[in-house]
């Protein structure tokens, strides 16, 4: 056996280098880089390896492990799972940083690969700088906090034992069903040991995206239900777009007559002017696609995890409801007491599904059209709402005021709905948009219009605050000449914006479309609206009764972007924003940020949904009480499991 004697490093690298994977007939490299933020514990061991080893991986350098952990994470979504990125940090606070993203990857389904430093495996120096003692196990280190947010998670003790990781690695970073965060910890002792590695062990690898049948049983079964149903229903979920299986999906749809609603990950993989698209569904859907679900006997999963914003916390459907899924995942296939798993490719099964169903057509009579249609009404209102003395916001509550308040403060008088229409209508249809945390994902899915496939990216799995910059960045890596647009609240911003320094340094134009209303105003919304005051939801400066009752505090979050390098843009009026956008499209190599500012109180809300949080059971405050009593009746109405 020839062999080559490299570090433990070094061989990770070569080792990446040679991963590619194959799908329909295409294949290509697996992994497009690693994203680096060097410190004691990688920068001496894989940092060497990087600067020896990786010839066609790109090296990027990050500004916060946790930032360039999702512009990896919004890499690899964008490119339907079929590309990745590595990410590389420090021993201690630098892995840990990583820790959140590694969740955001997990839950989200999307690969992955985390390699942080550790302490040493030899323990002779120990405690190093930034390590964390517990005096009842000494194997443990920060490194053991992803265990429970990856998919699969190693410590390289051996640098022999980087084989059979590395390709334990490779088998869940390209599962469809099993994929997500993977974690290699790498004591960094162990990084710089040299070991005689099998030349073998460094061929090209080609993994096959293996594309899941769906057994005759289960088709005919499947179809047998369809077949019963007076009203049924599609889901169009993630697995749709990561399949690729956009055309089977609507040829199903147009094949039966059978509607269909959008999740946040679902969303794009058909255009929303399609006459079956009844938008998005759920806690942040519309009411086109709420209204058709609830009196739906039948429903038709493809590639959705049915969660609570999906199913409004499983309220949203008919107890008496039969459940068809599609899914490459069993344990998805086998949620909401499935009549019928099929659990294989979505590519594969609807066509499939379709043969067996023989021509069957759903028995709609206008249902469909008079919904659309009532929805599109509501899209030219929502479009249209503007501030004036007799201004009405769309979440009125006690704390309703904040609006007239916040447009005194900040002089702002911007609807939220207002402003994603002229969004939506200024920017070229090929561009992205990505969203992840807030008010902004509700609004987005109710009233953003695709007009081309795969151009809608919200990472709501997990709705991390933060991942928007960042994940812009990655969308961008992806999409290459075409332009992505971050939309982001001002709270979110504030939490991880790092990466727009990554962006200016790479020469990478991302636009970051804030927007300043000064307050987190989707939970504010959450927390008045049962029953609640205003606690820590607002940016307020504190007032006189010690509370923060103050005025609204004026952060000028053009300024910030300026300092950094950035064009950007201050917007109080809808015309302000149309010729920014049509100026900002002039530029180039240079990330662009609009400070919009927005009223509060002026986001979409409802749209016969439910969602079930932790209403109070006993307080003094009746506003409480009656949220609880509400709260009773849902649950009593929703399904079980």
């Amino acid at each position: 056996m020839k062999t080559v004697r490299l570090t433990m490093a070094q061989a990770l690298v070569r080792f990446l280098e040679q991963q590619y994977i194959s799908y329909d007939g295409k294949e290509h490299p697996f992994v497009e880089g690693v994203i680096m933020l060097p410190g004691h514990g990688n920068v001496v061991g894989l940092g060497q390896a990087l600067a020896q080893e990786a010839h066609r991986m790109k090296v990027y350098q990050g500004k916060n492990e946790q930032g360039m952990a999702h512009t990896a994470v919004a890499f690899a979504r964008q490119c339907k799972r079929k590309k990745i990125m590595a990410v590389t940090s420090s021993v201690g606070p630098g892995a840990a940083n990583m820790v959140t993203a590694a969740a955001t990857a997990t839950a989200n389904n999307i690969p992955v690969l985390i390699l942080p430093g550790d302490v040493y495996a030899c323990r002779q120096p120990d405690p190093v700088l930034q390590q964390v003692e517990q005096p009842h196990e000494l194997t443990l280190s920060t490194n053991d906090a992803f265990r429970p947010v990856c998919r699969y998670w190693d410590r390289i003790v051996r640098p022999e034992q980087l084989m059979s990781a590395m390709i334990s690695a490779m088998r869940v970073l390209t599962s469809p069903a099993d994929t997500g965060a993977v974690c290699i910890a790498m004591p960094q002792d162990v990084e710089g040991e040299a070991y005689d590695y099998p030349e073998s062990f460094f061929r090209k690898r080609v993994h096959r995206l293996a594309r899941r049948l769906p057994e005759e049983e289960a088709l005919a079964e499947a179809a047998e239900v369809i077949r019963s149903a007076k009203k049924p229903l599609m889901i169009c979920g993630g697995g749709v777009r990561y399949s690729e299986a956009h055309e089977e999906f609507r040829n199903f749809a147009e094949a039966t007559g059978i509607p269909f609603g959008e999740t946040q990950a679902g969303k794009s993989a058909i255009v929303w002017t399609h006459p079956l698209n009844l938008g998005g569904i759920g806690v942040t859907g519309c009411s086109a696609a709420n209204e058709i679900a609830r009196d739906a006997d039948v429903i038709i999963g493809v590639g959705t995890r049915y969660t609570d914003f999906t199913t409004s916390s499983k309220w949203l459907f008919r107890d008496d409801a039969k459940f068809v899924n599609i899914n490459v995942s069993e344990f998805q296939a086998l949620k909401m007491d499935a009549a019928v798993s099929l659990v294989a490719d979505a590519k594969r099964a609807l066509p499939a599904l379709l043969e067996k169903l023989g021509g069957y057509k759903a028995p709609y009579s206008g249902e469909i059209e008079a919904a659309r249609a009532k929805w599109a009404d509501e899209l030219k209102r929502l479009d249209g709402i503007t501030f004036g003395p007799d201004y009405v916001p769309e979440v009125n509550d006690a704390n309703a005021d904040s609006a007239f308040r916040f447009a005194k403060d900040l002089d702002a008088s911007l609807t939220q709905t207002a402003v994603l229409g002229v969004i939506n209508e200024c920017i070229d249809p090929e561009d992205v948009v990505i969203g992840a945390s807030g008010s902004l994902p509700g609004d987005m899915q109710r009233m953003w219009r695709p007009k081309a496939v795969d151009t809608y990216h919200m990472e709501y799995g997990y709705s991390c605050m933060g991942y928007e910059v960042s994940g812009a960045l990655g969308v961008k890596y992806a999409i290459g000449d075409r332009d992505v647009y971050a939309m982001a609240g001002d709270g979110s911003f504030v939490m991880l914006h790092s990466e727009l320094l990554t962006a200016l340094q790479e020469h990478v134009k991302i636009n970051v479309c804030l927007f300043n209303n000064a307050s987190f105003g989707c939970i504010n919304n959450l927390q008045v609206g049962h029953g609640n005051d205003t606690l820590c939801t607002e940016l307020r400066f504190r007032g006189e009764d010690g509370t923060h009752s103050g005025s609204f505090m004026p952060v000028d979050f053009a300024k910030i972007a300026e300092g950094y390098g950035c064009r950007s843009y201050t917007i109080h009026t809808l015309e302000e924003l149309r010729e920014a956008i049509a100026d900002a499209k002039k530029v180039e190599g240079v990330p662009v940020l609009f400070d919009i500012r927005v009223l509060p109180k002026s986001m979409t809300e409802g749209y016969g949904s439910w969602w079930r949080v932790g209403d109070t059971e006993v307080s003094e405050n009746p506003k409480n009480t009656a949220a609880y009593e509400d709260h009773l009746a849902h649950v009593r109405d929703a399904r079980k499991y």
